[in-house]
């Protein structure tokens, strides 16, 4: 009776912690069932609406909260959504402003910064004609004022998007080689983050960069992989997501189109891999898609 008692009693806790495991996962991405190798539309009429362009998302690492860009038609604003108990918050606007606008939000490797650009001013009381990258600091149950990200990243042209890698290396594009901040010349450039301070920005090689446009990109934080917008004449659209994977050297493989699973005729950007590895979110046709990773085997062979 002793024995079938203690059998029974580890069965229970064997379902219970199942169970919690499922119920944990189904509360996670905003409830949403996850999709399978076809993209679909985030979330619909809760992040992704019709009356707005989103864009530029990304989850803390436990899936408990989600960040995201918007484009209302007057300013682009962060908003934020988070799980409390079993239910999502409603969206609600952490970064906004009329004179200037904050957008492409990414969380630091320690999630204590939340990362964004913006045309906002060093002074903050106005605005300026290039986007600087800029980052607020976690402070309890709020954030900090925004903080400049410093002159080893930004310059007087524009610098677009940032994803880090597991050691807090930053990714990111800028037009700073063009005097004429011409929009079809942005590259991808990385810093490391050294002695508390972001190191003197390089330029990634020929296979990522071309002298066609690169911008928005996502590093994979173990660096295995990189996914960026590129403009380039082979394309399908006026914008479509490339992948690369590191090689055993180090050095990257030639850049390739992923393919019309994901680009379209429109404007694809803004990528971003969950923490998991599961999902891959990106914009089009100005909603946030999702998609499994799966098909990324297919682009590495």
């Amino acid at each position: 009776m002793r024995l079938f008692s203690k059998t029974l009693f580890v069965c229970l806790l064997i379902s219970f912690v199942g169970y919690s495991q499922t119920t944990a996962n189904n509360l996670k991405y905003l409830k949403q069932k996850t999709p399978s190798s076809t993209p679909e539309i985030f979330a619909p009429d809760l992040i992704s609406k019709k009356s707005e362009y989103e864009f530029g998302s990304v989850f803390n690492k436990a899936g408990t909260e989600f960040y995201y860009g918007v484009d209302t038609g007057n300013t682009s604003e962060i908003r934020f959504t988070k799980l409390v108990g079993k239910t999502w918050s409603k969206p609600k606007t952490i970064l906004s402003d009329t004179r200037f606008g904050y957008n492409d939000p990414f969380l630091s490797p320690d999630e204590k910064r939340l990362y964004f650009i913006s045309q906002r001013s060093l002074d903050g009381k106005g605005s300026k004609n290039d986007h600087d990258i800029w980052y607020v600091e976690k402070q309890g149950n709020s954030w900090s004022a925004p903080i400049n990200a410093g002159s080893n990243i930004n310059t007087k042209n524009d610098e677009y998007y940032i994803s880090f890698t597991e050691s807090g290396t930053m990714y990111f594009s800028s037009n700073k080689k063009n005097a004429a901040k011409k929009q079809q010349s942005f590259d991808i450039y990385y810093s490391e983050f050294k002695d508390g301070k972001f190191q003197e920005a390089v330029v990634l090689s020929e296979a990522i960069n071309t002298k066609y446009y690169e911008a928005d990109v996502f590093i994979d934080p173990k660096e295995t992989y990189i996914i960026f917008c590129a403009n380039r004449p082979e394309g399908l659209g006026r914008g479509d997501l490339y992948i690369s994977f590191k090689n055993t050297d180090g050095t990257w493989t030639k850049s390739i189109n992923m393919g019309n699973t994901i680009n379209t005729k429109g404007h694809e950007l803004c990528p971003y891999v969950s923490s998991d590895g599961k999902y891959f979110f990106y914009t089009s046709n100005q909603d946030i898609y999702w998609v499994s990773t799966k098909f990324f085997d297919t682009l590495r062979k």
